[in-house]
């Protein structure tokens, strides 16, 4: 039976009532393989970000929601034992989070590697520093570097692979709770994962805004103008119309805020390729219940699994893409997963003869 919601974690309406008094000023970024790991600092920039935002202030490496790990007499969990739960249904409200590390096996570019075509191409716009593209003064200045990367990332240029798949699948069994993403890549989407069952903590293609009189376009509609390597403009006022990726200096969508209720109803956590650095992502690590199993897949131990681990977390380290495979082998799920990659290859074959 899962533990009551009550105990360990401190209640929405608490967390509410911070959001009045202070603002965040932690290091943020927008995760398409590790774009724009530039931290904000205290002034002036902190102050676009503090600006009526009644956001938390996340301050540290440990973040706001650390606590202690269990008694040192606890039997550590396994990745078996986790597997066992979820295929015995005794979680029912997986929560995931995830970083640019499930999306590298799809090939998305890291576009600050010296060398990479996408990096050289961008050096002709003199950018001050890569990180420039996703500030939001550089982009009502000059939009055309940021256009120039979206066409690259632009959502139909790459597929969701396994680590994608695994987490429609989740949803398909009903045991997602929600996927909470640092990407802008908009794989989950492509993998079938419902809109209304994603987070996308840093923004998202699907949706655009002019910049001027912030009317409201689907992102295919500006597709367009971003392959021909033109800036989209309003037909209503000629404004620029930005996706609405969250850029540097700019508020946290709105429904980042789910993770008030979501994060404490959880009885499982999966966190799988992110370095767990960037705030307030970071901080939800430790936003589920004291008593809630958590499971991390990455390349690295990351966060409150390298500096306090609890006796319920499970760590399964290396390849990504090779550790969702062993959950799923464990699962047995492993005919239901190829079953839904094989239907989602056929359905961009088809849409790419279209």
């Amino acid at each position: 039976m899962a533990p009551s919601v009550g105990s360990s974690v401190m209640s929405p309406v608490r967390l509410s009532c911070m959001y009045r008094r202070v603002c965040w000023t932690a290091s943020r970024t927008l995760s398409v393989n590790g774009l724009g790991q530039r931290s904000v600092s205290p002034a002036p920039g902190a102050a676009a970000l503090c600006r009526q935002t009644h956001s938390p202030r996340w301050i540290g490496t440990r973040g706001l929601f650390s606590r202690g790990g269990g008694g040192a007499d606890e039997e550590q969990l396994t990745l078996e034992d986790v597997a066992k739960n979820i295929r015995e249904r005794q979680f029912k409200r997986v929560v995931v989070m995830a970083g640019a590390g499930i999306s590298t096996p799809s090939g998305i570019p890291d576009f600050r590697s010296p060398g990479s075509g996408l990096y050289d191409n961008l050096q002709q716009y003199d950018l001050p520093y890569a990180e420039a593209i996703f500030e939001i003064d550089f982009f009502h200045h000059n939009p055309n570097p940021f256009f120039a990367l979206a066409k690259e990332l632009y959502p139909g240029n790459y597929q969701p692979n396994l680590t994608h798949y695994f987490v429609r699948l989740l949803h398909e069994k009903k045991q997602l709770l929600r996927m909470y993403t640092q990407n802008i890549d908009g794989l989950e989407r492509l993998a079938g994962i419902p809109p209304e069952m994603l987070v996308e903590a840093h923004g998202t293609f699907a949706t655009a805004t002019c910049t001027v009189c912030r009317r409201k376009y689907k992102g295919e509609e500006l597709r367009p103008d971003v392959m021909s390597g033109m800036v989209p403009k309003c037909p209503t006022c000629t404004g620029v119309v930005k996706p609405d990726i969250v850029f540097f200096g700019e508020e946290l969508p709105r429904h980042f805020f789910k993770y008030l209720t979501d994060f404490p109803l959880a009885d499982l956590l999966i966190v799988m390729g992110t370095s767990l650095e960037v705030e307030p992502f970071a901080s939800l690590a430790g936003a589920v219940r004291s008593s809630v199993p958590r499971l991390l897949v990455n390349r690295d131990l990351v966060g409150p699994f390298a500096w306090r681990r609890r006796p319920q977390d499970v760590v399964q380290l290396g390849d990504v893409v090779g550790g969702v495979q062993a959950l799923v082998d464990a699962l047995g799920w492993t005919q239901e997963l190829d079953a839904l990659m094989a239907a989602g290859a056929e359905k961009a074959a088809t849409k790419t003869e279209e």
